[in-house]
């Protein structure tokens, strides 16, 4: 709730990012900001390489201001990549030079008293949208008089919900639930004591939702990195709410067979409820770092959303199921030793199988003599 309470649309990240560091200063964890505020929070490990990494992104979707309408009313283009049907009746914060202004996000024929059938059959689009803010705005003078001016952002309020039965309904929990899950896991990590297999490094990212991510934070020993986000329950999908939801590829291509595996395998260890999902359009902060070009393996591990960038919910059994799957990667052992260098020889390289699979059939699933 706290996370979800700081506005921080891609681009308007610097009090999140505040949030953040002191959260991790209670925690007594040591940390590093970039230049445009991403964070890389260091546990130390039994061993520092190869070093692991989890990563979630501060940032989220939102909006500027494109125009200053004749009308007194602003004209938007989106931050991120959201329909204008979400927007459509969402009560905003614009972010000016001058201050702060409330504003609601309207349909330009808002009015069934005035329009008649034609608000419903309007067309759908950032161009079919306004801001209506909530000051003397009748003409774009007056827009300038108040110190609203192009390119100013636009937080969209989340308004959250957390209802007894573990569902949250808010706008945003792409990906402010990723970190908290990650929080969350720290804080565990720190109360108990313990120690880490090797250096692992808890990164926060302020520039997901428009491709850039972890790009830029992190270190040349890192040799795996875990993304936490959002998975997408839908129709054709296979995430869940309930679980973890670990995906086997998405638009990018395949993420690393071995990671992967590995956390599967965590995750049935652990008794930890998973399944698995293929995403076809849909990247994360693992995409960015690995078209930044790191030599590093990436996996994306996820709470199912439904309604992805719109209006979405999640359930609690899902945050947590990613929490206990967080805390057992950083203590679990390093299968690949090699890892550890850079480049090395195909002495303790990795091995796909191959072989043909034996021909054995479930005794469930064997057919019955008589039919």
């Amino acid at each position: 709730m706290a996370l979800l309470n700081v506005p921080s649309p891609t681009g308007f990240t610097d009090e999140v990012a505040r949030w953040v560091c002191a959260y991790l200063e209670d925690l007594g964890i040591s940390y590093e900001m970039t230049r445009r505020g991403a964070i890389r929070a260091r546990l130390p490990g039994e061993a520092p390489r190869p070093a692991r990494a989890i990563v979630s992104h501060l940032d989220t979707l939102g909006a500027q201001v494109k125009a200053l309408k004749p009308n007194g009313r602003l004209e938007l283009v989106p931050v991120g990549h959201w329909s204008a049907r979400f927007a459509e009746g969402a009560r905003v914060t614009i972010f000016s030079g001058a201050g702060a202004y409330r504003a609601t996000i309207l349909p330009l024929k808002a009015s069934g008293h005035t329009f008649n059938t034609e608000v419903d059959t309007q067309p759908t689009g950032w161009t079919h949208v306004e801001a209506r803010v909530d000051a003397l705005s009748r003409s774009a003078t007056d827009l300038h008089r108040l110190g609203i001016e192009i390119g100013d952002m636009v937080a969209v309020d989340p308004q959250p919900e957390f209802l007894p039965n573990g569902f949250i309904v808010s706008r945003h929990l792409d990906d402010k639930a990723g970190v908290a899950v990650m929080l969350a896991a720290l804080k565990a990590l720190v109360k108990e004591g313990s120690v880490p297999t090797v250096d692992t490094y808890f990164l926060f990212t302020i520039a997901e939702e428009t491709g850039h991510g972890a790009g830029a934070v992190l270190t040349p020993d890192i040799a795996s990195l875990v993304a936490i986000d959002n998975g997408t329950t839908a129709p054709g999908q296979n995430s869940d709410e309930f679980g973890v939801t670990i995906a086997m590829a998405d638009q990018t291509g395949p993420f690393d067979y071995h990671l992967t595996r590995k956390l599967v395998e965590l995750c049935r260890q652990h008794d930890i409820r998973y399944q698995k999902d293929v995403f076809r359009y849909y990247r994360s902060d693992a995409a960015s770092a690995v078209e930044a070009g790191a030599d590093v393996r990436t996996a994306l591990a996820t709470f199912g959303v439904d309604a992805s960038h719109g209006y979405e919910r999640i359930h609690m059994h899902a945050l947590r199921s990613l929490a206990e799957l967080a805390a057992a990667y950083v203590l679990s052992p390093v299968e690949i030793q090699r890892d550890a260098e850079a480049f090395s020889s195909v002495k303790g390289f990795t091995r796909q199988p191959v072989e043909e699979a034996p021909q054995v059939l479930r005794p469930d699933l064997v057919p019955h003599p008589q039919g």
